[in-house]
Parts: C-alpha cells; structure tokens; sequence
C-alpha cells in the first residue's frame, strides 16, 4: 500500500515515529558529553576516595566551614591537661557543659571558632596558652545533595553511615520513567578536586556491585536516559492521536 493511501491517523504515527527516533539519536548524542571540570573515575562501580573532610583514621570531619548542630557529638581535648578531655553532644539549645566553664554555646559555629572560643575561657583565670582541639565523632547535620531522574531532588540531611542506595531512598527513589539505572553518579571533592564515578544501580541492588558509603557534602545525580525522556515527550506531543498511552 502506498504511503499517501494509508488513513490520516497512521500517516501521522508515520511522521511522529521518524521524528521520535531522529529525537533519540540526538539525545544519545547529546549524552555523550562529560562535565567539564570533573574527573571521572576510570571503571564503573569503582569507589571514591573518601573526601578531604575525613581524616588519616577514616573519620568524617565536615567541611571547614561546618557548622556545628544540635545533637552532633563532640570531642574535646585540652592538651596537657587529661582531666578536661571530655565527650559532649550538643543540646537542643546548641549548648555543651564542660568542667571549670560551664555551659558554652556550640551551635551555630564553625570549628575553629569554638576551639578560639574554648580556650579564650580556658585562659580566663585557668590555664595559660591552652591549646584546644574540637572533633566532631558523630554529625547531625550532614547535607547531600541529590539531583536528576529522583522523585524529589534536593539537599538532604543525613545522620550515621549511609549508603548510596539509603541517600536515593532519602528523595523518593528513582524516578522509574526517566531513569538510567546504568548512570549513577557519585561527585566528591578529593585532593582539592571534584570526581566522580559511575555506578550501575540493577548491579548495586543485586549485590553484584558494593554500595558505596556517602559523605556529608557528596552530589549524587541520577542521570535520564535520553531514549526514555525523547519518548515520554514524543508522547506528550502527540496526546490527540490516542496511541500512546502514558503509564
């Protein structure tokens, strides 16, 4: 049957089908690109770094310009001086209770301005040039940020370890209709550089591929497969013809 003799419905599925797969091989196309400024890491799955906030024994320290919340654990030494070496966990109030000063307010500041802080009241009639350090063991307001095909994309908090599929489970899950399960990428910063690595999710759920722990500050971006999202919009343009239905 010739072209022109076919009913005007499917001459019209006829041009929207070619324009749909012309759309598909631009996307693909378009995906191809890498982010520039980013280093990717050579295989998929293979873990990151932990970032520059962790220390030599593995512990997560925040970022310097962390600040300090309500319930974060607190390490406090005093060097020289054993007895005032205490743990605390910041009140809801922001306050923390150390021997000889007291109640002192926590929340709010950064690291370094506690420490300053600590041993400005330490030098106040106690000790002479103290030397105060300040480590957070356990953080309350740890943020991730999660961006791309995600239920609900945003910056979360996170408490204790979590892993990679525990943070997408923070936004809602997958969003299955545009998702790439193949391209999942964790970015962190490392030896002062952004990178990244791509994991496969099918795999990670399995348990063929480890699920990786995330960090405060890590960007996790659920990328759309370009075949998914040019035929959802194919079929959003073309609602009149009743071909598609959308599930």
């Amino acid at each position: 049957m010739d072209f022109k003799e076919l009913p005007m419905r499917f001459r019209w599925f006829h041009t929207w089908t070619a324009l749909f797969l012309t759309c598909c091989m631009l996307a693909a196309c378009a995906s191809g690109g890498g982010s520039p400024g980013t280093t990717v890491s050579g295989k998929q799955g293979v873990p990151l770094p932990a970032p520059d906030t962790t220390s030599a024994s593995g512990s997560y320290q925040g970022a310097s310009d962390y600040r300090i919340g309500a319930q974060d654990l607190l390490a406090i030494s005093v060097f020289g001086v054993q007895e005032l070496n205490k743990e605390v966990r910041v009140n809801s109030n922001g306050q923390i209770s150390l021997p000889l000063i007291g109640g002192v307010m926590a929340g709010g500041r950064t690291i370094p301005e506690l420490e300053a802080d600590l041993a400005r009241k330490y030098a106040d009639g106690y000790l002479q040039k103290p030397q105060v350090s300040v480590f957070v063991k356990e953080f309350t307001s740890q943020r991730i940020t999660l961006e791309g095909a995600v239920a609900k994309p945003g910056i979360y908090p996170i408490t204790g370890k979590t892993s990679l599929l525990q943070a997408i489970a923070l936004a809602g899950g997958i969003d299955d209709k545009t998702a790439d399960l193949a391209g999942v990428v964790l970015m962190r910063q490392i030896n002062g550089k952004r990178m990244a690595a791509a994991y496969d999710l099918r795999q990670v759920r399995k348990g063929i591929a480890d699920d990786p722990q995330i960090y405060g500050d890590d960007i996790i971006v659920v990328e759309q497969s370009a075949s998914k999202t040019a035929f959802r919009r194919f079929i959003e343009s073309v609602p009149a013809l009743g071909i598609f239905t959308l599930l």
